[in-house]
């Protein structure tokens, strides 16, 4: 679902977060690859928790980037900030798609934190449940953004002499990514289970593989969670609080750029003994403090996170954790989330990706994401 669509080709998958710029331009010739990619770090202050805070700044850094990878103009653009809502609905079956959008429009204006007028709105049609009295609705994702936030990404986009010809939720395009590979599909009966059902429930109608639900959580300049049912978003949540301000706090208590601040915080990370870590003693053991009051408040959000979406009406039990992003790249910090939160976590990359490094693959996750075609 995109919140802004038209047919261009090709589409190039652009991601913007606080420190850096990503994007991928995929080619399809029998398998699918990433024909070309950029990945650029975008100075202080020109975006702020997903949204534009100076217009010409990032059209000027979006145009180099875009100039020196040869990329093409027309991009698909993720968003994930607070001024983005997405909702769950469910409605009564409407044939007519028009009196449908009616309806749900009339009902998103309970659910959305955000007058209608004032917002772009998006909706599709994920599948269909059945009341208490057993009639038959559907569940319906809407997505709404505040218009005046999209506008200023357009700017943005526009002064760096790009073509819009998407902007989608963040999280949708992580999802397309991590679906991609079979990540999300429903886990295969085993031996004993299939021999079970063949001698005992050989009358029985044969029932398809449950699929589980499973929690994304990229980790960037900000906490972008996304509860998935196969290829279906049951749930998304942003947590203001990530890496970047992780790297700020270190920042401010050694009096360094971002750019050295992140450097250490990937440097020391959580796994390795602190003797064991090259640099100024006191410089590292500060970079680990942080890094170990950071994850807490991650742990934290989490957490929350987890229990706000367990409220929802007909919230899937989770039955894991899959992690991607650039804080996937911090040693230790993935392992230090699961013990803390007791859920199993896994490190996932498509693997489209595998030719790059590590570091760039992580970084390109999301624009690999929206950049595929739906």
């Amino acid at each position: 679902m995109q919140i802004l669509s038209k047919k261009k080709k090709p589409t190039v998958g652009l991601a913007i977060e606080s420190d850096c710029l990503a994007a991928a331009e995929l080619e399809v010739n029998g398998t699918l690859a990433v024909r070309k990619h950029g990945v650029a770090s975008l100075a202080p202050g020109i975006v702020r928790e997903g949204e534009v805070v100076d217009v010409e700044a990032l059209g000027e850094a979006l145009k180099e980037l875009f100039s020196r990878n040869k990329l093409s103009p027309n991009v698909r653009l993720g968003i994930a900030n607070q001024r983005l809502a997405v909702r769950m609905l469910q409605v009564p079956v409407i044939e007519d798609r028009q009196e449908l959008e009616t309806a749900i429009r009339f009902q998103a204006q309970e659910h959305v934190p955000m007058p209608l007028e004032q917002a772009v709105l998006d909706w599709e049609v994920i599948g269909t449940t059945q009341t208490d009295t057993g009639e038959p609705q559907l569940s319906v994702v809407v997505a709404a953004a505040r218009r005046d936030m999209i506008e200023r990404l357009l700017a943005a986009l526009r002064a760096g002499d790009l073509r819009p010809v998407g902007i989608d939720v963040a999280a949708f395009g992580l999802i397309r990514a991590i679906a991609r590979d079979g990540h999300l599909a429903a886990a295969q009966p085993s031996y004993e289970e299939r021999a079970s059902a063949e001698q005992g429930e050989a009358a029985a109608a044969p029932q398809a593989p449950q699929v589980p639900a499973r929690m994304l959580c990229y980790l960037g300049d900000i906490t972008n969670l996304a509860v998935a049912r196969g290829p279906d978003c049951l749930f998304t949540r942003l947590a203001s609080f990530g890496l970047e301000g992780v790297a700020q706090r270190l920042a401010e208590r050694r009096e360094l750029s971002l750019e050295e601040a992140h450097q250490w915080i990937s440097h020391v990370g959580l796994s390795a003994p602190l003797a064991e870590i090259e640099g100024e003693p006191e410089l590292v053991e500060a970079a680990r403090a942080v890094l170990e009051e950071g994850v807490a408040r991650l742990a934290d959000e989490i957490r929350a996170s987890v229990e706000y979406y367990a409220t929802q009406d007909g919230a899937v039990a989770l039955e894991n954790v899959i992690a991607v992003g650039p804080g996937t790249t911090v040693p230790g910090l993935v392992e230090r989330l699961q013990a803390t939160l007791g859920y199993p976590f896994a490190v996932v990359c498509p693997s489209a990706l595998s030719r790059f490094d590590q570091a760039t693959a992580a970084r390109l996750v999301l624009p690999f994401g929206l950049a595929l075609e739906e």
